[in-house]
């Protein structure tokens, strides 16, 4: 008997950190699970290869650890490659295939943008006007300045212009949430595709950085959550320690630790905001 305790205490000496750890977080996802604004809601993932289920860097998805966790239903429309011109594409093709029988959107897309040496454009334009004004007297005609969105292909802003005015005319009682770009490592997927970390700009002087900031700017102008990825999921293929979530031939996407720690974060952002917004 005594060394049948021995050898169990052996075992769980043993048994790696990651395995035990995993079932006490299973422990409390379980006691979340039904109080949870997200359970059992159906939700699409825009995107590009993060999102992207035929992506090699993962066998699965955060989307997938999503699923496990809060029971949600995925419609999954990312795709290795794309840039913010392709939101509108899928979310024509989200429309087609399941009409308003969705709750939420999540977008996670920019990286490529990036990559691909987007400008960022500006969100306006300004002209003068002249309207009809009153503040405490009778109205008189003034001269205002006036602006406009841009909505267009050629630049970051106005992309993002473009994709979120028809989700807000498509999906206007909708939950959409935006999810900022990841820290990027070095990536060499052939002489065709190599891809320099993120201490390197682009072709036209931008760092991620500076296209992660325009995702933050698009929450205020579009009245929509953003979940700042870039700074809150512990993902940073440059340090040492943090290669542990993607593997050493891949910095650029996730393994599986690496999106099972994105989702994990997700579970608690997504905790203080509500899905079925419209019951």
């Amino acid at each position: 008997m005594k060394r049948i305790l021995i050898s169990l205490v052996a075992l769980l000496m043993l048994m790696p950190g990651s395995i035990i750890a995993r079932q006490n977080w299973m422990k409390r996802v379980g006691i979340l699970r039904p109080v949870h604004p997200w359970h059992n809601a159906r939700v699409a993932y825009f995107g590009d290869s993060i999102t992207d289920p035929n992506n090699t860097g993962s066998k699965k998805k955060y989307w997938g650890f999503l699923q496990d966790y809060l029971d949600i239903t995925p419609y999954v429309y990312g795709i290795s490659g794309r840039e913010w011109n392709d939101i509108p594409r899928q979310t024509a093709q989200l429309k087609a295939e399941h009409g308003n029988d969705v709750d939420a959107i999540l977008i996670f897309c920019g990286t490529n943008d990036y990559n691909d040496h987007i400008p960022l454009g500006h969100w306006y334009e300004e002209n003068d006007t002249m309207v009809y004004a009153a503040t405490g007297q009778p109205k008189t005609l003034q001269h205002r300045r006036q602006r406009k969105l841009i909505e267009c292909d050629s630049t970051f802003r106005g992309r993002i212009n473009k994709a979120m005015h028809l989700l807000k005319t498509t999906y206007p009682q909708k939950q959409i949430v935006l999810l900022t770009p990841l820290h990027r490592g070095y990536f060499n997927a052939g002489d065709c595709n190599l891809q320099p970390d993120e201490h390197i700009c682009n072709a036209i002087g931008l760092f991620i950085d500076d296209y992660v900031n325009c995702i933050r700017e698009a929450g205020s102008i579009w009245s929509v959550p953003v979940i700042d990825l870039y700074q809150l999921s512990g993902l940073l293929p440059l340090a040492q320690g943090s290669i542990t979530y993607h593997d050493n031939n891949d910095l650029l996407h996730p393994n599986d630790t690496g999106h099972e720690r994105l989702a994990r974060t997700l579970i608690y952002q997504l905790l203080t905001l509500p899905c079925q917004l419209v019951q």
